[in-house]
């Protein structure tokens, strides 16, 4: 496969970004029945970091009822680098439990290809399997799950892919006569956007909401707060002179961590140029929704850690830190409509966003500090991991009793 050129090879990032998010509905979709989607049946995480420096899974599952196992998305590398990748993260055992490896790749393009899988699956540490989802695989399981035809998987029908995702997964939250018959409305889309659409459809079934009840403006109590953005951003910014690095290194930041955020039942809130903004407990309160936005958390260190990684090796000045910093807290929020009448553009406003962003200010890289109210949310071993620290001055918020996520 010959070198690509960096608009293809813009595309080629942003077509295994798509796939990585396809893989991990696909996955949830493997170890739960079509009724019943919830985050609980499988834990699903991006960028999952190995143990050993640089060494990133792309995606790891861990089924409730069944071994572990990774996913790498691996559509346009060429066949040196993808057998380096395999060798550096999976050539000795470093995954705990692991028992296979499924290498999502565009063999078709291959015509070497039976050598390039003997070669691959030679890669991997005794125990582990490899496992091939290629083209044809991939559109079998798409009409499968999302029973959507698609003629090819390539960055050409990249737009197209999208949609006729987001308007499969659309279908499959809000429900009607057929896929065929289904409107997209602007309000069921920018619900897609701020929730998974599993959570979706379940809230619409065991409460009987159209989607215009699923968030309505008012008060609501006890409203989990995270907040997470990348360290040392603007100067990643300006020592990358390639405006597409830092594009794509954004993309891939909002994709892991939007994904992170609804995977785990939260709500994204919104997105503020390095910063995500996740809610969990809105708008009902599961059980565990604490816990949930403290796994989240350290999810997203291990995102922000692989996104720094990445942007480091392709630029020439080396940065004093990287990752991402986090704070955790919980608290009432209003929910505001942002015009009249209106549901597809919402506001939240609460003083725990602030307290968040002030303990988000006192942690450091891969850091996690909570408040001490979110940390009585938690269950007694959640609580254990974390250790006191200084009162956080918050300015007209007052000082915050905090506590910090131990490493390890």
């Amino acid at each position: 496969m010959p070198d690509q050129p960096a608009e293809e090879h813009g595309h080629l990032a942003q077509l295994r970004l798509l796939l990585e998010e396809l893989c991990c509905e696909l996955c949830r979709f493997e170890h739960a029945s079509p009724e019943r989607l919830e985050h609980e049946e499988a834990r699903i995480e991006r960028e999952f970091y190995l143990g050993k420096p640089g060494a990133f899974a792309d995606i790891r599952v861990v089924p409730r009822s069944a071994d572990p196992y990774v996913v790498e998305v691996k559509f346009g590398y060429q066949t040196d680098m993808l057998l380096r990748h395999l060798q550096r993260k999976y050539g000795e055992p470093a995954l705990a439990g692991a028992r296979k490896v499924i290498l999502v790749i565009d063999a078709a393009d291959r015509p070497d290809w039976p050598q390039v899988a003997s070669a691959a699956a030679g890669c991997l540490a005794p125990g582990l399997e490899l496992e091939v989802w290629d083209e044809a695989r991939l559109i079998q399981l798409l009409r499968d799950r999302f029973h959507i035809e698609i003629p090819a998987i390539t960055p050409a029908n990249l737009i197209e892919v999208r949609q006729a995702i987001d308007r499969a997964q659309g279908f499959y939250a809000f429900g009607g006569e057929s896929l065929a018959c289904y409107e997209h409305e602007p309000l069921n889309a920018e619900l897609l956007w701020h929730f998974g659409f599993w959570k979706l459809r379940q809230l619409r079934e065991a409460r009987q909401l159209g989607p215009r009840d699923i968030l309505p403006p008012g008060l609501y109590r006890g409203v989990a707060v995270l907040l997470a953005d990348l360290c040392s951003f603007s100067s990643y910014v300006r020592d990358t002179p390639d405006g597409r690095i830092v594009r794509e290194s954004l993309t891939s930041f909002y994709s892991k961590a939007r994904y992170q955020i609804i995977n785990n039942g939260g709500m994204l809130y919104q997105f503020v140029g390095d910063e995500v903004i996740g809610l969990f407990g809105l708008p009902d309160r599961p059980g565990g929704f604490a816990r949930d936005a403290l796994d989240t958390a350290q999810a997203l260190v291990s995102i922000g850690n692989s996104v720094s990684h990445h942007w480091q090796r392709q630029i020439d000045r080396v940065q004093t830190a990287g990752g991402v910093h986090v704070g955790l807290a919980i608290g009432d929020l209003q929910i505001v409509s942002l015009r009249p009448f209106g549901r597809t553009h919402i506001g939240a406003v609460g003083d725990c966003i602030n307290v968040a962003a002030r303990l988000m200010s006192a942690a450091g890289p891969g850091e996690v500090v909570a408040s001490n109210s979110f940390l009585q949310a938690l269950d007694d071993t959640s609580r254990s991991k974390f250790q006191e620290i200084e009162p956080v001055e918050a300015r007209n918020v007052g000082r915050i009793k905090a506590w910090k996520l131990s490493a390890g």
